[in-house]
């Protein structure tokens, strides 16, 4: 059998003629872009919604997995700058902040910075903790993943599903393990806006201060109920933070 031909990685969630501002959200390890669905609704006029598929998930699930951040970077901004234009504010979760983080550069590099970048859940560029969980063997791996909270137990508790979805989690948090910044470069000149789940285990409030060291501008830290995915929370409030406009 061949090669499945890839679909792309940016899905218009809410889409906006003409739009002034394009918010662009980046999913968690194993996550897809279907996770920021529920933002359509807190969107305020002239703003449109796109998530970023990576592959091996929803309608790319079965094409050839990507496990290096600064690859899924550049084929988000690739794809990107073939969007009709608008300014760019970049959300990313988790395994996401660090590929928003590399796509904000890479704009910067071509003359197009993004009007704000947002990291949540995630410590600073190359300052992860646990680099080796992607190595685990199975039960431990699960087990882990298990305690953050964010799987469906349904999936944890099955071996099939567990099988079935392993391949893309061990690719995604390989890719967060071994992310490196790349030297020698400016910093950003754009807000950085931060976002930590009170309680997450897998991130120290304190340590996401070394986010202000990747931009000129701004930094601001906001903390929020709900641990590691606190995304899921009050999505009214976080748009609203994220687009620096009162709730919807």
């Amino acid at each position: 059998m061949g090669r499945l031909r890839e679909r792309g990685w940016i899905r218009t969630l809410a889409p906006v003629e003409d739009p002034a501002v394009r918010l662009v959200c980046f999913p968690h390890s194993g996550g897809s872009a279907t996770a920021f669905h529920g933002w359509t609704g807190a969107l305020p006029p002239g703003v449109a919604l796109a998530g970023v598929q990576y592959p091996g998930r929803g309608d790319r699930f079965g094409e050839q997995l990507v496990d290096d951040v600064a690859e899924m970077a550049g084929r988000v901004v690739a794809e990107l700058l073939r969007l009709p234009p608008a300014e760019h504010v970049l959300f990313g979760h988790s395994l996401g902040a660090l590929v928003a983080y590399e796509t904000a550069m890479l704009l910067r590099d071509m003359g197009a910075e993004p009007r704000r970048l947002c990291a949540s859940a995630c410590l600073p560029p190359g300052a992860m903790k646990n680099r080796d969980v992607h190595l685990a063997p199975d039960d431990e791996f699960w087990a882990a993943l298990g305690a953050l909270g964010g799987i469906d137990p349904g999936i944890i508790e099955n071996a099939e599903m567990r099988e079935l979805f392993t391949p893309t989690l061990r690719s995604d948090l390989r890719a967060h393990a071994q992310y490196r910044p790349r030297g020698g470069t400016t910093s950003l000149s754009c807000p950085v806006s931060c976002y930590h789940g009170d309680g997450d285990p897998l991130v120290d409030e304190e340590r996401m201060a070394g986010w202000a060291g990747v931009t000129s501008g701004p930094y601001t830290l906001r903390v929020r109920p709900g641990g590691h995915f606190h995304v899921s929370g009050d999505v009214a409030g976080l748009v609203a933070d994220v687009l620096g406009r009162e709730p919807v």
